[in-house]
């Protein structure tokens, strides 16, 4: 049998090291020895003698803070010997090497899977009024240890050098070091007395030190347990963190 289907570029990658590793940009691999946590229902495939566990949204505390704040992961536990395969609906799928010290700040819904070494907790983003569509909370990851974050397109990671303002639905993750504040952009006029908007009412705004990974997309957020990238939320949130409870 014959078909570029069957070219070496999409045969699976193997690796003598267990973890998270890409098979290809819109696919997680995991060789599997031990566990980590995943998106509910974001496995594909598996191969070998693997468990699922659902957890909700990792824990009594947070599943409190999700149900307060409309925000939330939900995960699975994946545990055993094998290969696993996951995706979220054919997005762009990105790994982050995370070390001690280091805190990263991330909408829920782009959350796909994580070593469960990583702590998470969800918390108010500093700053933020209710005059965005983006929501008040988000997730921070610490600790020491591997996550995958998926992204509706390529994305751009700017580094906060001078004063950076992103549209709030395209800003999935940030240096959580970063002071973060919400920025008028759409300059009020004779146009706003006639119902006329340039569509960029607020951005948001961030100061100090690190990063910001902007994807080139606007979707509405959607950390509310259950949803993903191309699913809309109606209350509008993002997370902050995972795991410690």
């Amino acid at each position: 049998m014959r078909s570029e289907l069957f070219s070496a570029e999409n045969l699976e990658k193997e690796s003598s090291q267990p973890g998270l590793r890409l098979q290809n940009s819109k696919l997680l691999k995991a060789e599997l020895n031990g566990e980590f946590l995943a998106r509910t229902g974001s496995m594909v495939a598996y191969q070998g003698q693997v468990q699922f566990e659902a957890l909700g949204s990792g824990g009594i505390g947070k599943f409190l803070k999700q149900k307060l704040t409309g925000e939330g992961v939900p995960l699975m536990r994946v545990r055993g010997n094998g290969d696993v395969f996951l995706a979220d609906n054919a997005a762009d799928v990105h790994l982050i090497d995370l070390d001690q010290g280091d805190a990263l700040s991330i909408n829920g819904a782009n959350v796909l899977a994580f070593d469960s070494t990583l702590q998470y907790d969800i918390k108010m983003v500093s700053g933020a009024g209710m005059m965005s569509s983006a929501g008040l909370f988000n997730c921070v990851f610490s600790g020491r240890g591997r996550i995958a974050v998926t992204t509706n397109g390529t994305p751009v990671v700017l580094n906060v050098d001078q004063p950076t303002y992103v549209d709030p639905q395209a800003a999935i993750a940030w240096s959580a070091s970063l002071q973060t504040g919400y920025h008028r952009a759409d300059q009020l006029g004779i146009g706003t007395l006639f119902g006329r908007s340039t569509g960029e009412r607020f951005t948001m705004s961030f100061a100090g030190q690190g990063f910001v990974v902007v994807q080139p997309s606007e979707l509405p957020p959607g950390g509310i347990a259950g949803l993903g990238n191309g699913q809309k939320s109606s209350s509008g949130g993002v997370l902050s963190s995972l795991f410690d409870d």
